[in-house]
């Protein structure tokens, strides 16, 4: 199938094409700015950003379709079907849903139910809108989680690994008071329960860098990129590199920040944080981090719908050409976990594709094209 999208300002990976054009046939990007299409019917998109699919690293949204309120679990198969429509919406074309191994955390977050999701998420591939993947995040001093993350790795069901370590007093809890009103304040906990886990997690401490060796090791030995999560000096991101980590999600400083840029670590940054203008646990800011040039990638974090927001922020606020707030949203997510059949408009590459529009002056997204296929569609009046 063949279509024509013409009008468009066309968002490559280093400039933006004013009113151009661009082919697909067969799920690929067959042309930019060709003359003519051979009489393939035409999509006019009147001035609309024309933008590569965005690709999310880290998005816990799916946990939340899953269970909507503390304790209450819906279909999980049904929680799959609805995050599928939520990012066919948000333009997100490749979501990585990440789903936590936290043992007694919270309900979803319990290990067979976050096996059960994962599994679930993989069995819609058979009829899903986007290019749906798993982000398997394990919080290591859980120690019941790693059998069943191994054997997750090994029946392919997952495609990307995040080692998590949150006890108190490092990373991103510093002290006790901080995780307890985490607990207390997102995931109902009452406080003795809180403090109880995090005790918890202090004792299984001992014993936690010999699991992330052996969970680490299992995914490089099956190809799978992995993270570390919420570093907090130059020291933990020797120690992630030397697991064989390629990633920083959250480092949560612009020295660490810089430590893992140097270290040859992609560095992840919340969409979230660019929109709001800050992090909400008071980390850097990720613009900050932006315009000290070290960061790599933007993810969505808990909410699809920030990450062409953040684009648009950091274009239209923050003075960053469009091309390149773009780029933190497709071709550097790409380029970090290895996909690279997609991430920008250019020829050869997959038909991942989302057309802008601004109705009510802010950016939405009215159509988005997996591998070719449009698979989202709104005209709003006007």
């Amino acid at each position: 199938m063949k279509h024509y999208l013409t009008h468009a300002r066309v968002v490559l990976a280093d400039e933006v094409l004013e009113d151009a054009a661009v082919l697909i046939e067969g799920g690929i990007i067959r042309a930019i700015a060709p003359e003519s299409a051979n009489g393939t019917a035409e999509t006019n998109l009147g001035g609309q950003w024309l933008m590569p699919g965005m690709i999310d690293l880290h998005c816990d949204a799916i946990e939340k379709e899953a269970e909507p309120r503390t304790r209450v679990i819906f279909p999980l198969d049904f929680a799959c079907l609805n995050i599928d429509r939520r990012n066919a919406a948000a333009g997100v074309t490749t979501p990585f849903h990440a789903l936590s191994f936290a043992h007694e955390e919270w309900g979803v977050r319990s290990n067979d139910t976050a096996a059960e999701l994962v599994r679930a998420a993989k069995r819609m591939k058979t009829s899903e809108l986007v290019d749906n993947r798993v982000h398997v995040r394990y919080e290591i001093t859980d120690i019941t989680a790693m059998s069943t993350i191994l054997e997750l790795l090994d029946e392919g069901s997952v495609d990307l690994l995040s080692i998590m370590d949150h006890t108190p007093g490092q990373g991103q809890f510093k002290h006790l008071e901080s995780y307890v009103a985490y607990m207390t304040g997102n995931h109902g906990s009452s406080r003795e329960a809180a403090v109880q886990i995090a005790e918890e997690k202090m004792r299984a401490r001992e014993t936690a860098d010999e699991r992330a060796l052996t969970v680490m090791a299992r995914a490089r030995a099956r190809g799978i990129p992995t993270a570390s999560h919420d570093d907090d000096d130059y020291r933990r991101i020797e120690t992630m590199k030397g697991l064989g980590a390629s990633m920083s999600e959250f480092p949560i400083d612009l020295a660490t920040a810089r430590a893992a840029h140097g270290a040859g670590l992609a560095t992840i940054f919340g969409a979230p944080n660019v929109m709001r203008g800050g992090s909400q646990s008071g980390n850097i800011r990720a613009i900050d981090a932006i315009q000290a040039g070290v960061a790599d990638c933007l993810c969505a974090d808990y909410a699809p719908a920030t990450m062409l927001e953040a684009v648009s922020a950091l274009a239209t606020r923050d003075g960053l050409p469009l091309h390149e707030a773009a780029r933190l949203v497709s071709r550097g997510p790409a380029r970090a976990v290895g996909l690279h059949d997609r991430g920008e408009i250019a020829v050869g590459k997959r038909a991942d594709l989302i057309s802008v529009g601004h109705p009510g002056g802010r950016p939405t997204v009215t159509g988005t094209w997996s591998q070719g296929r449009r698979v989202f569609a709104v005209s709003y009046p006007g």
